[in-house]
């Protein structure tokens, strides 16, 4: 799939994760904002041979890049050569807009402007421009609804987990396998991992706090 119809296909997945985090301090358009520096992420570095679906890629990564909005302060920082680009492509979506009469979708632009689609799409959340996401159908109305249904909350958090989980040593992995997925007692897992009681609960604790801190703002 092309990467441009794929961000615009998948613009309604970064409405989801960011209404996760909405009235926690930040304004929407930012969470909105870091999200979409999320999807183009994802659009650079999914890897389709892998076998997994797109959204189950994409999810973490604009997660990420959500709660990366919040340590770092709410801040959305943007390098020089964005906030140029940003004009320009700012410029070229007002003529767009003047000489057709409505508002221009990403693959146009970036068929006018020589870009790729994650360039467009940085740039325009940059400057937060409107834009819609298909190009007008055949009664000459644009279309704004987005055409794939995202994921309700449950799965949004658990493909979170995941991620973070594949951060985890193979231990600590194994560790919360054996006693979140299997349900073992911390005794039982002590003696399935070679470690005393203790030491599981001490670092069960440690893994828990470490999962906490990245998973909720």
């Amino acid at each position: 799939m092309d990467k441009a119809v794929r961000i615009e296909e998948h613009l309604g997945l970064v409405h989801t994760c960011a209404k996760r985090f909405r009235g926690k301090g930040i304004e929407y358009d930012d969470l909105y904002q870091a999200g979409c520096v999320g999807l183009v992420k994802a659009c650079e570095n999914f890897n389709a041979a892998l076998g997994y679906r797109f959204s189950t890629y994409a999810v973490p990564v604009i997660l990420g890049e959500i709660r990366r909005l919040f340590r770092d302060g709410g801040a959305v920082k943007l390098s020089r050569s964005l906030k140029e680009l940003s004009v320009k492509v700012s410029r070229e979506a007002q003529a767009f807009s003047l000489e057709y009469g409505r508002e221009p979708a990403v693959s146009e632009l970036c068929e006018r402007l020589e870009l790729s689609a994650e360039q467009v799409t940085e740039a325009l959340n940059a400057s937060r421009l409107p834009v819609s996401l298909t190009v007008s159908d055949e009664d000459g109305e644009v279309q704004n609804d987005i055409p794939v249904p995202p994921p309700d909350e449950a799965v949004t958090e658990h493909l979170a987990l995941h991620t973070e989980l594949q951060r985890l040593s193979e231990q600590d992995r194994k560790l919360i396998e054996l006693r979140y997925y299997r349900r073992m007692t911390q005794t039982k897992a002590a003696g399935y991992l070679g470690m005393t009681q203790v030491q599981v609960s001490r670092r069960e604790k440690k893994i828990l706090l470490f999962l906490r801190q990245q998973l909720v703002s």
